[in-house]
């Protein structure tokens, strides 16, 4: 690919544009499947793909090559941030369903750093004053804010820049600047090996095995809504521990 991507950029060969495309055609319907359960219902898998192929020709024009970097894994991230940011703006999401993730984050934190572990359903429920199918059915509403990419990790859009410009050219940055993003990398692996079991499995398999929420609930012979409870919890506990401490 990354001869192709040179033919046409130095040799204006628009063949092999065209050529380099087609075969990130399936890559591009590949990741539109995998985010197709942020998006809205009303929204077609097609949108999502042609948002994706956008966001493919945007890396052709954009991409630097450097010591390292290859257009392959650069063309990735920036198609996957184009469909996640089309779905981020059209997907409004009300005020009352960010408050309510807002208060399992909290309710997660409170319960975890009472006990010393991870929090079980139970006591979240009634750290919330709710039922578990309460906190079942409000852990489905806040599904649609459950959405976690590595620039997510970041604190601030100079962190955000620093992280992108890493996907694109390990090289790009400094020795201390990697070394910064590789304890944020070990920080969120250690906090997902402290998720419970199940929640484990569904992070595990979407993120590491990019299995898509329908192959994950065959896998595990959960339906599909509480494969999507589990995510949301998850990610809720993945939030909460890379948030910046407050102390001083």
């Amino acid at each position: 690919m990354d001869q192709l991507w040179s033919a046409y950029k130095f040799g204006g060969d628009e063949q092999a544009k065209e050529k380099l495309v087609t075969e990130f055609v399936p890559i591009v319907n590949s990741i539109a499947r995998r985010l197709e359960i942020y998006a809205s219902s009303s929204y077609d898998i097609e949108d999502l793909v042609s948002v994706g192929v956008i966001g493919l020709l945007d890396a052709i024009e954009k991409f630097q090559p450097g010591k390292g970097a290859v257009f392959k894994t650069y063309a990735w991230h920036r198609i996957r941030g184009s469909i996640l940011d089309e779905i981020r703006a059209l997907d409004w999401v009300p005020r009352s369903i960010r408050e309510k993730a807002s208060q399992l984050e909290k309710a997660y934190e409170n319960v975890r750093q009472r006990t010393g572990r991870p929090a079980e359903e139970l006591e979240v429920a009634q750290e919330l004053g709710l039922a578990v199918p309460q906190l079942q059915e409000m852990l489905s509403e806040v599904g649609c804010t459950a959405m976690l990419t590595i620039e997510d990790l970041a604190v601030d859009q100079e962190d955000e820049e620093k992280v992108n410009d890493w996907l694109a050219d390990p090289y790009a940055i400094d020795v201390q600047e990697q070394l910064e993003l590789q304890e944020t990398k070990e920080i969120l692996a250690g906090t997902i090996d402290q998720l419970p079991e199940k929640e484990k499995l569904v992070v595990s398999l979407y993120y590491n095995e990019e299995a898509t929420m329908q192959e994950i609930s065959m896998i595990l012979d959960l339906s599909l809504g509480r494969i999507s409870q589990l995510h949301s919890s998850a990610i809720l506990r993945l939030r909460n521990a890379m948030q910046p401490s407050d102390e001083n």
